[in-house]
């Protein structure tokens, strides 16, 4: 069941966060129109200490788990493709330690679109079978942390090229 979802939605703060914003409520690729919606906060936050990085990271996955699992709960749909809260966390993972160069913002990004796309081993698996909050998170999570560590290799292997 695709449930359609309404503007009016973002008048309650957990659906507002939920859905991105609004960024959720695009009818083709909700998940792209989140991911690039974290943009702007991963720019907002690329600067600081990565204790402070990881501090803010590690806090919009926890939240994240309630305001998914909420929204979800009241549009009485798992993981409804607007829902793009864990997009947010999964793209700010991908790039945990990333030196910014809008190379890198941009392959990262697109790494981390491909493995929530694609959901290789064990990604499809944890999106399948992890029910409420924590499993509409847990599969962004892990597509941004295989994200990430590729995004790390091909920095690395730039370095020697």
């Amino acid at each position: 069941m695709n449930k359609k979802l309404n503007v009016t939605l973002l008048k309650n703060p957990v659906h507002f966060l939920a859905l991105g914003f609004g960024s959720g409520l695009a009818p083709k690729a909700p998940g792209t129109f989140g991911t690039l919606m974290a943009v702007p906060i991963y720019l907002a936050i690329k600067d600081l200490e990565l204790s402070l990085f990881l501090a803010i990271v590690a806090f919009v996955t926890i939240v994240g788990v309630f305001i998914c699992e909420r929204s979800s709960n009241s549009l009485g749909v798992h993981d409804h493709p607007g829902i793009v809260w864990d997009e947010f966390a999964g793209f700010l993972i991908t790039m945990i330690a990333v030196p910014f160069d809008w190379l890198w913002l941009l392959l990262g990004f697109l790494l981390f679109r491909l493995f929530d796309i694609v959901k290789p081993w064990p990604i499809k698996i944890v999106d399948a079978k992890m029910p409420g909050g924590l499993g509409i998170m847990m599969d962004d999570v892990i597509a941004g942390v295989f994200a990430g560590i590729c995004l790390h290799l091909i920095i690395w292997l730039s370095a020697y090229v």
